[in-house]
């Protein structure tokens, strides 16, 4: 499925992307400055969370509460290799039944064994978001 929107769509766009989920596992690939992170934060809301939704850049993981349920948001951007990934205990994150939401997820996606969903997001020259989602 292939989505066009502004940033201003933003909400509509995680709605639609909720509703055709398959998986709790979305990898979200994009460069520095598309949006991903805004995409993860409307996300998080419509899955029913009420907490601050940050970038986990420098923690790698955050958790938010839902009901019955969490979501695990990475940010693997400064990940360099799979050893790092286990030292900090990805497996037990994998393991669980809560939803995954990881960005920049090239380093982890060797190691997935589950069905996950893959979202693109790129900029048009009119600065407009392409999301792509697989």
């Amino acid at each position: 499925m292939e989505i066009q929107y502004k940033l201003s769509d933003i909400e509509q766009v995680a709605l639609k992307l909720v509703n055709n989920f398959e998986t709790k596992t979305i990898l979200i690939y994009g460069e520095m400055g598309v949006g991903k992170t805004t995409l993860v934060k409307k996300l998080v809301e419509i899955l029913g969370s009420d907490d601050e939704v940050s970038s986990p850049t420098f923690s790698i993981v955050n958790e938010y509460k839902i009901k019955n349920e969490k979501i695990f948001h990475f940010d693997l951007y400064r990940i360099k290799n799979e050893e790092e990934l286990y030292n900090f205990g990805i497996e037990d994150y994998l393991n669980t039944n809560d939803w995954i939401i990881i960005e920049w997820p090239e380093k982890i996606e060797p190691i997935l064994f589950d069905k996950y969903h893959k979202i693109n997001i790129k900029l048009d020259q009119k600065l407009n978001r392409i999301l792509n989602l697989k």
